[in-house]
């Protein structure tokens, strides 16, 4: 085993302990890739042969240090590329790292469905199924030009090599500081679409209120979507234009969260995050002539006056993205 995928298991509003944990990880190896909200990367070869431990006993390290250093628990993945490890993470439990077995991956990853791949969304996972195709054994032994014919060349190539064990991934490391997040958990495991939606809408007001409080922009969002079963969905978008405004940050939370296509999941916790944040005085604006969307911006220029004034309590983050 190579590379390490690890998710933390923070409390609410727990992600400022990320730095921390990565730093952690760094005294085993410099490469080592945050995954936000909660997730890391790390190639651990040079560590193998330094420490002469395999990764999945350095894991157990870790996890060990994890706990004692910082109260934080988490669940581990190993396999020989980042792909490989991150599927694995899906078997993981607390204690017990899921290690993709050397020699046997395309067996690790035979009976899984299409949509344990990273990189596979809804709409792809329901295209194959559609034909059939809802396992990774059954995508490995189809023909390229199936797949290709599906979903498209480039997709279906990719597609076939991942299926098929081939992970040609690596990690690159990078840092926490260049995005903000908030996230909203719900005190009982959630089902209500609209209170999914009224979590994400107070999550999109919230960011973009702290970036203007900046005078940041954000280039792209992620959105994380835990379940009760401890698993997770995480979706990255770029934006059409980069920008702080918190109508177009709900637009583009709200698409995420449809195409997502969840029906009667179990929620426990939303974390929205803005990535590739830049100064604003960089950023263009796209003039649309929407009087509609120029009053919003006036209302929320004011609605930010008062926040500097009289608290972040004054207004109610995402009441006006609505």
């Amino acid at each position: 085993m190579t590379v390490l995928c690890v998710r933390f298991q923070l409390p609410p509003a727990g992600e400022t302990a990320l730095p921390g944990l990565l730093g952690l990880l760094e005294e085993f190896t410099p490469v080592v890739e945050a995954l936000p909200p909660d997730g890391v990367l790390a190639d651990l070869r040079g560590a193998e042969r330094y420490f002469g431990r395999s990764a999945v006993e350095l894991a157990s390290v870790i996890r060990v240090r994890a706990l004692a250093l910082h109260g934080v628990d988490c669940v581990i993945g190993a396999g020989p590329g980042p792909m490989l490890a991150r599927v694995a993470l899906r078997d993981a439990r607390p204690g017990v790292t899921c290690a993709v077995p050397e020699g046997a991956v395309a067996e690790f990853l035979a009976n899984r469905p299409v949509a344990a791949l990273p990189g596979v969304g809804t709409a792809t996972s329901r295209t194959l199924c559609e034909y059939g195709l809802d396992t990774l054994g059954r995508v490995a032994a189809a023909p390229l030009s199936t797949l290709q014919r599906l979903i498209g060349a480039r997709a279906g190539r990719e597609l076939h090599e991942k299926a098929n064990g081939v992970d040609r991934g690596r990690v690159v490391p990078n840092g926490v500081s260049r995005s903000l997040a908030t996230e909203r958990p719900f005190p009982l495991d959630e089902l209500d679409p609209d209170r999914h939606r009224r979590a994400l809408l107070s999550a999109a007001g919230e960011l973009g209120a702290r970036l203007r409080a900046l005078d940041k922009v954000c280039g792209a969002l992620t959105l994380t979507v835990r379940y009760a079963d401890r698993t997770a969905t995480t979706r990255t978008r770029t934006l059409r234009e980069p920008t702080a405004h918190s109508a177009a940050l709900t637009r583009t939370t709200y698409a995420m969260y449809e195409a997502l296509g969840l029906q009667r999941a179990r929620v426990r916790a939303l974390v929205l995050r803005a990535e590739s944040l830049a100064p604003a005085e960089q950023a263009s604006h796209q003039l649309t002539f929407d009087p509609v969307d120029e009053k919003v911006r006036r209302v929320e220029e004011a609605a930010d006056r008062v926040r500097a004034k009289f608290g972040p309590g004054a207004v109610i983050p995402g009441a006006l993205a609505a």
